[in-house]
């Protein structure tokens, strides 16, 4: 793999979305442009990377495998937010998390009453939120280190 290939890959990553993949919304022009590449050279660059299984490119996206995340050696990039939620006013509550930039949000039994998954990138922003929210009675924030199980 070249450097540029590299910097493309760790380029993307930062800038991508997480979801089953790290989405990157933006044309192969715009992110030539960002390079100062042609957008030629950017596609033989992107079609190498999707041959090694580290990308997929789309008419203004490009997706991120998790073989690219391992590659460039990037921590996992979810955090989970653990909520204890008022009962009262958890109608309330769960609206408003629907609001915010999160991944997932489950309502779950047990000590919590609620688990949130969130971009690590977007941890402090959501927590700043939840705090906010009237009918959340505390919350504490939980840092993946490393996957055990792959998702299949």
């Amino acid at each position: 793999m070249t450097e540029r290939q590299l910097s493309i890959l760790r380029k993307l990553f930062n800038e991508g979305k997480v979801m089953r993949v790290r989405r990157v919304k933006k044309t192969q022009a715009a992110l030539a442009k960002e390079f100062g590449i042609t957008r030629q050279a950017l596609s033989s660059h992107l079609r190498e990377l999707r041959e090694l299984g580290l990308l997929n490119a789309g008419r203004g996206f490009i997706d991120l495998s998790e073989k690219a995340e391992r590659i460039l050696e990037e921590p996992p990039t979810q955090a989970f937010v653990f909520a204890k939620v008022e009962p009262k006013k958890r109608r309330n509550v769960y609206k408003e998390i629907m609001s915010l930039d999160v991944l997932q949000a489950f309502r779950v039994t047990g000590d919590v009453d609620l688990i949130v998954v969130v971009d690590r990138q977007k941890l402090d922003e959501v927590l700043k939120s939840l705090s906010g929210i009237n009918g959340v009675k505390g919350t504490s924030a939980h840092l993946v280190l490393s996957p055990l199980v792959e998702s299949k």
